[in-house]
């Protein structure tokens, strides 16, 4: 049986080995970080097996530096948070645009700096892939439909009135962090000219 047990073992990939010692890691800190970088369609399967693989629950610090990416895989991280009651704490360290702007919303407490990101546009369909009439038609009113929702919910999250975010949107906007923390979504620090700056980020 023990010969097995270390077949097993060896057998492993070196990704499942990183997440088995990365889950023991997360799971006995507290609080946890968690990185959002990059496009969120390439780190889809990552991102979301890390926010699983924290306990239900727990707190922890999440850092967004991201130009977006698949609406779904936003709208997953985001549903995850708050499905899992993960108390969590956004800090904006360059970027959070597009389709990461919904679990930045989805986090409990949100901290952007000075020269924080974050742009704010309609929703943006694209598909390599050949398509009837048919399709693209549906396509359109589904999109159409999801993105109305998701308006809603992003202005919900975010406590935003609706006129404001649309005006955000429509054509599109980059949005600094002092506007965002102006609008009441975020607290402004400044990580550059604070002496001690991980005091300002307080685990909700």
């Amino acid at each position: 049986m023990s010969e097995e047990k270390k077949s097993v073992s060896k057998l492993q990939s070196p990704r499942k080995q990183w997440f088995q010692s990365h889950s023991q890691t997360q799971g006995g800190r507290q609080p946890w970080e968690i990185s959002v970088c990059g496009d969120l369609t390439e780190r889809q399967a990552d991102l979301l097996e890390r926010f699983t693989d924290v306990p239900r629950g727990s707190k922890g610090v999440v850092y967004f530096d991201s130009c977006g990416g698949s609406v779904y895989t936003g709208l997953a991280i985001g549903t995850l948070i708050r499905l899992r009651n993960l108390r969590v704490t956004a800090v904006v360290l360059g970027e959070c645009s597009s389709a990461a702007l919904l679990p930045f919303a989805a986090c409990q407490q949100r901290l952007v700096t000075p020269h924080s990101t974050l742009l704010f546009h309609p929703m943006r369909w694209q598909s390599d892939e050949d398509v009837r009439l048919e399709e693209a038609t549906e396509w359109a009113r589904h999109f159409k439909d999801l993105e109305s929702r998701l308006d809603l919910l992003l202005a919900t999250l975010m406590h935003l009135p609706q006129e404001t975010l649309q005006g955000w949107t429509r054509p599109g906007r980059f949005i600094t962090g002092a506007e965002l923390a102006a609008a009441g979504i975020a607290s402004l620090f400044d990580p550059f000219n604070e002496p001690d700056a991980w005091k300002k980020i307080r685990i909700v």
